[in-house]
């Protein structure tokens, strides 16, 4: 297999533009044009068509790029399939590949959440290992309404329902998470890739009904897809313009909660500045306290609307039960975490 002729192909059918544009705007900025990339690569057909579109569109990168595949072994000889895959893939393209096995997994049926956990704790430890910023998915306009739908029947806000977002900046872990097919639909990149005279691998998990996002992505997504198609107008366009919109809704209310936050060097959040202000924004500013407290607070959903509801109530003297050894007391004029 010539992997750089498909690159090239594929390329072709998928310019740059095609490309999120935050994506392309983050990459062409003069102050990241030396940042070292890594991939998350896991054989299929998304992520692959991400390597080869790096490889394609910036090719001043290529020697800065490296790969992270993350074999779960819970496939047998299909998982390490997809390992040599990945190896003779990298090979192809002269791209640094980093393979880590999941050596401690569980024994019997593995949740979605575990196995994610699993292979992020591997990505963290490979970047910070090597110094790398930057990490890139594959995740395209197919994933957005999985996610959204996944959310959406948690109860998710704008910071749920806006994810993810193609430039995700995780200040705690000093990241930064590109994903450039943000904007894309998974057949026509899957198509364009089989055009271009590629291939990957399937992971015949991903049909399974054990996990909720696969009877999301196989019941859910088509029947809506198809019930809310119209002449002209597809409903992945919508949701993803719906996406970007809750983005900007949250990044406002983020602007705004910054400016209105005031946590003291004793720890205490001070509350004149919240005054009257809409409880979305009461809302942030009490997690961002509760956040910084000595409290690793096991405080559920019922539990923090009521902290929530002390702070907007102006009783002072009042106390609220955080969990885990620690209430809140709200003062006149601060809120502060203190042991029972």
């Amino acid at each position: 297999m010539n992997w750089s002729l498909v690159a090239e192909k594929l390329a072709a059918a998928i310019p740059v533009t095609a490309l999120h544009p935050a994506v392309r705007r983050w990459l062409d900025a003069p102050e990241n044009r030396s940042a070292r990339l890594a991939i998350a690569l896991s054989g299929g057909a998304d992520s692959v068509a991400l390597l080869l579109l790096l490889w394609a569109h910036w090719p001043e990168r290529r020697g800065r790029l490296l790969a992270l595949h993350f074999n779960h072994r819970l496939r047998g000889r299909a998982s390490a399939g997809d390992a040599r895959f990945c190896t003779a893939l990298c090979r192809g393209l002269g791209v640094g590949l980093v393979v880590g096995e999941w050596t401690e997994r569980p024994i019997g049926e593995v949740t979605e959440g575990v196995a994610r956990a699993a292979r992020q704790a591997f990505f963290n430890a490979q970047l910070g290992r090597r110094r790398i910023g930057v990490l890139c998915t594959g995740h395209h306009r197919d994933d957005l309404a999985e996610t959204f739908f996944m959310r959406l029947a948690r109860g998710a806000g704008t910071v749920g329902l806006a994810a993810p977002r193609p430039v995700h900046v995780q200040v705690a872990l000093s990241r930064v998470v590109l994903r450039p097919l943000l904007n894309l639909d998974k057949a026509g990149l899957i198509g364009d890739l089989r055009v271009a005279g590629g291939h990957w691998r399937e992971d015949a998990s991903n049909t399974s009904g054990i996990h909720l996002r696969n009877r999301v992505r196989s019941a859910l997504v088509p029947v809506w897809r198809e019930v809310a198609a119209e002449p002209g107008r597809d409903a992945l366009a919508g949701l993803a313009l719906s996406r970007e919109l809750l983005q900007e809704d949250d990044d406002a209310l983020e602007f705004w909660v910054d400016r209105v936050t005031r946590i003291d060097a004793g720890g205490g959040l001070a509350l004149p500045p919240l005054a009257g202000l809409p409880r979305a924004v009461l809302r942030r500013a009490v997690r961002r306290w509760l956040e910084s407290t000595p409290a690793r607070t096991d405080i559920n959903r019922k539990g923090f609307n009521a902290l929530v509801d002390l702070v907007a109530s102006g009783r002072a003297g009042a106390r609220h039960s955080l969990g885990a050894g620690h209430f809140a007391r709200r003062g006149r004029a601060r809120l502060t975490c203190e042991p029972v």
